[in-house]
């Protein structure tokens, strides 16, 4: 049975300064050096999390190969509590553009003080995990990140592999990573971006054929730019500054990402840059095209009333099918979801995932 759940009455429709076009396929965009020469890091060994690290947790670097053969580097953590049964276990990744060490990350380690194993990961090109030429997105090959970890998670020995769930903070693909992989028994999206339909369509599916069409010659013409050069092209830095007349949404994403409450300088969106041509392989290939096959597994969306994309949850939310949740977060943004833990619904996820993965 599906579930809308409004936790404040009302809500303003309108979504002031919201972009005609997608922000990420722009056109004639500048070559920033400092992005182009970012590579895969040997995993860290210090705590450099922006959240402080839990005494009720055990926490582990692990590393693992995705089916393309990319080595994707993640963060482990256990209840320290956790007795001699096999446990529960969730994966999880983050925000587009996000590292482990960021919102992901505390998800994790909150849920494993809940008593579940979980799993925060770098997706491929990104963060610590591999693949050259970095700050590259793909909706399949990130997709395919999501199993992998599921791979990896399942095989440990303090798993029950069959009670796996995901959570999908921001970035679409864990829909689509569990609607094809039947081995996750629930998912939830939080605060849910669908990338490849902002990317094609822009926000609130604004953008026109002709601008669409126009967006895809540029990013055509800029593969020969890349060609000759042997070497990407990079967008201008994400969420280095904010102008008076920016919307609210990137004063919001600059107010988590390029300050000490989110900054982390492995992350895509604190400062970095994904490539010019990243949005390609997103302009075709629509994540949510089968949300409904996820059924009969329920998926929980959880989503701000006063973030812009509020709009994709709601979309997503009617697409899917039985069993499915909606739950409203009243006088919450997008970014609040990030990391607030006031406002995140740590206690409904554990409830909703010590059920499904029973």
């Amino acid at each position: 049975m599906s579930k809308h759940i409004e936790r404040q009455d009302g809500f303003n429709s309108s979504r002031r300064g919201l972009m005609k076009a997608t922000g990420v396929a722009v056109a004639a965009m500048s070559l920033i050096p400092a992005a182009a020469g970012t590579h895969a890091l040997a995993q860290t060994t210090e705590w450099d999390k922006t959240f402080p690290k839990s005494d009720k947790v055990d926490h582990q670097k692990v590393s693992f190969k995705n089916r393309y053969g990319i080595t994707l580097a993640g963060d482990l953590y256990l209840p320290k509590e956790r007795g001699n049964g096999k446990l529960a276990a969730i994966v999880v990744s983050g925000p587009f553009g996000a590292v482990k060490e960021q919102s992901s990350g505390l998800y994790a380690q909150t849920m494993a003080e809940r008593g579940f194993a979980t799993l925060a990961f770098d997706p491929s090109y990104t963060g610590e995990s591999g693949g050259e030429p970095r700050n590259i997105a793909s909706p399949d090959i990130n997709t395919e990140d999501f199993s992998a970890a599921v791979d990896f998670i399942g095989l440990r020995s303090e798993v029950n592999r069959e009670r796996i769930g995901v959570i999908g903070v921001c970035g679409g693909m864990a829909l689509n990573a569990v609607a094809v992989d039947k081995r996750v028994k629930a998912v939830v999206a939080s605060t849910m971006y669908d990338m490849t339909r902002v990317m094609s369509k822009g926000y609130n599916d604004t953008v026109t054929l002709e601008q669409r069409t126009k967006t895809l010659e540029q990013l055509s013409r800029q593969r020969w730019v890349d060609a000759e050069k042997d070497t990407p092209a990079y967008q201008p830095a994400y969420n280095a500054e904010v102008g008076p007349d920016a919307p609210q949404f990137m004063v919001d994403y600059h107010d988590y990402y390029s300050t000490p409450r989110g900054y982390h300088k492995r992350a895509v969106n604190s400062g970095n840059a994904w490539s010019q041509t990243t949005p390609i392989s997103f302009m075709n290939m629509p994540i949510l095209t089968y949300i409904a096959e996820i059924s009969p597994r329920p998926v929980l969306f959880i989503h701000g009333e006063k973030a812009h994309s509020r709009y994709f949850s709601e979309t997503a939310f009617a697409a899917a099918a039985e069993p499915k949740e909606l739950m409203i977060i009243p006088d919450a943004n997008h970014t609040d979801l990030y990391d607030r833990m006031d406002k995140i619904p740590f206690d409904r996820m554990a409830e909703f995932f010590g059920q499904h993965l029973a």
